[in-house]
């Protein structure tokens, strides 16, 4: 049974995908811990089904070094098999990165490396793409940079906005999460291949 902290900073729909699928008994994961750098309301989700929460604001440290040990240092007390950054909009720094990776994984909306950063959705439409996707990456330094573990396309529909693109690319993200971790469990996905 693989054990998960999700990171979240919003409304966090995949993580609500995750506590529901670990709501089936034949679910290899379990959600164990979920932290924010916010206040966010996707940690109603996790009290809802039980599972602890953390936060820890950027605010509340002097720099980002600071922040970064007390977040691994709250992570690493659930100590998670998968540590999943989903909708998490801050960098970690390198320690925090050099300590999880490769069994640190991110979200992004888009099909990487097209339209990387916190816009992909508005950045696709811009550039008139025909089509963007959600993909699931081990996260590196960079900004979403690191290997695609997992990913697919979502059409952009003609008249498309962007909040109406980036909720059908939130249906596709929240199964390929599902699916992702599923694989990491039974073994069809090695993460040490993308280390």
């Amino acid at each position: 049974m693989l054990s998960l902290v999700v990171l979240i900073s919003g409304g966090g729909s995949n993580l609500l995908a995750l506590l529901e699928a670990s709501e089936d008994a034949q679910f290899p994961a379990r959600v164990v811990a979920v932290g924010a750098d916010r206040e966010a309301d996707g940690l109603e989700h996790a009290e809802r089904f039980g599972v602890p929460t953390f936060s820890v604001a950027l605010s509340n440290f002097p720099d980002r070094d600071d922040w970064g040990k007390e977040l691994l240092e709250q992570i690493e007390e659930w100590n998670p098999d998968l540590v999943i950054l989903s909708g998490f909009m801050r960098l970690l720094p390198p320690r925090v990165v050099a300590a999880l990776s490769p069994r640190l994984l991110n979200t992004h909306p888009a099909y990487l490396p097209e339209f990387p950063g916190a816009h992909a959705v508005r950045d696709a439409l811009a550039a008139g793409a025909s089509e963007t996707g959600a993909s699931i990456i081990v996260v590196d330094d960079g900004v979403d940079t690191g290997p695609v573990v997992a990913q697919e396309r979502v059409p952009v529909a003609p008249g498309d906005t962007e909040n109406a693109l980036h909720e059908r690319i939130k249906v596709v993200e929240r199964r390929l999460l599902v699916q992702t971790v599923l694989d990491i469990a039974n073994g069809h996905i090695n993460l040490e291949d993308y280390a």
